[in-house]
């Protein structure tokens, strides 16, 4: 793979609202298709800003009517803000695009960046993003007072974490020692060129997260790298390291076209 250009947008008080990061992704994407720039990765924070992609489900969204942003990316509602790193790597792959080894690909150089600030992530199959294992089920607190087997979230479809108090809130998940993600991914390909991306929590304000059924999960919460370790972690200091790793693993692979499987015609 080619090499990787970053470019690093604005953070802190230099956040960088939504639209114009949108509207810089889709400036990047027409220069990347027509090989006018390499393969760039664009890294910035976000001001406070739910985005919701083509899956996501009314009844996910904030139940205040807190304004959405809805987004042409896989996936369902997340939110961004500050303390979460937001990259977006704009990249020419071979067509028909393997959508989910680009996705692994990411994971793996977020999981590789989490293990080197000394915090274990994994991969939970069939969720993408990458993950904190929380304790087997048999080992995790009750909920309320109620054992596991009559958790409410896994039995009745009409359930809504959001207006029964803060023992179901996914900002608490690392407290109940429930599966908690860490870093969120959602993607687009078009004309076989990557857009959207991952969003890590660094040290975020979790609690943002209560107001939405994130990603459409609603029996696991979300992490934070500052929460998992138990001291402040910031952009600044996980910048690099994120840089490195997305450069090692990137440009270091050899993508596919997705195969298709070929039928035999009757």
């Amino acid at each position: 793979m080619s090499e990787l250009r970053f470019v690093r947008m604005g953070f802190g008080d230099e956040a960088v609202e939504y639209q114009e990061a949108w509207d810089e992704q889709r400036r990047v994407h027409a220069a990347r298709f027509a090989d006018e720039v390499p393969d760039t990765v664009l890294l910035l924070e976000h001001p406070p800003v739910y985005t919701a992609g083509r899956r996501t489900a009314d009844n996910e969204r904030p139940l205040d009517g807190t304004p959405v942003i809805d987004v042409d990316r896989g996936g369902k509602i997340t939110w961004h803000g500050p303390g979460q790193l937001v990259g977006y790597p704009i990249q020419k792959l071979p067509r028909p695009v393997d959508v989910v080894a680009h996705v692994r690909r990411l994971e793996e150089a977020l999981i590789r960046t989490c293990a080197e600030f000394g915090l274990e992530t994994t991969r939970v199959e069939g969720r993408s993003g990458v993950w904190v294992l929380g304790d087997p089920v048999e080992r995790r607190p009750a909920l309320g007072g109620l054992a596991l087997d009559f958790d409410p979230r896994l039995h009745d479809e009409e359930f809504d974490p959001r207006m029964n108090g803060p023992e179901y809130a996914p900002s608490n998940a690392g407290q109940r020692r429930e599966d908690r993600k860490i870093a969120a991914i959602g993607i687009r390909v078009a004309k076989g060129v990557t857009m959207h991306g991952f969003a890590l929590n660094v040290n975020p304000d979790n609690k943002w997260f209560d107001r939405i059924i994130p990603c459409g999960i609603r029996d696991a919460g979300v992490a934070s790298l500052a929460g998992e370790l138990g001291r402040d972690v910031t952009i600044e200091e996980v910048l690099p390291v994120v840089e490195r790793h997305l450069r090692e693993v990137l440009e270091n692979a050899e993508p596919k076209p997705r195969e298709i499987e070929k039928t035999s015609a009757a």
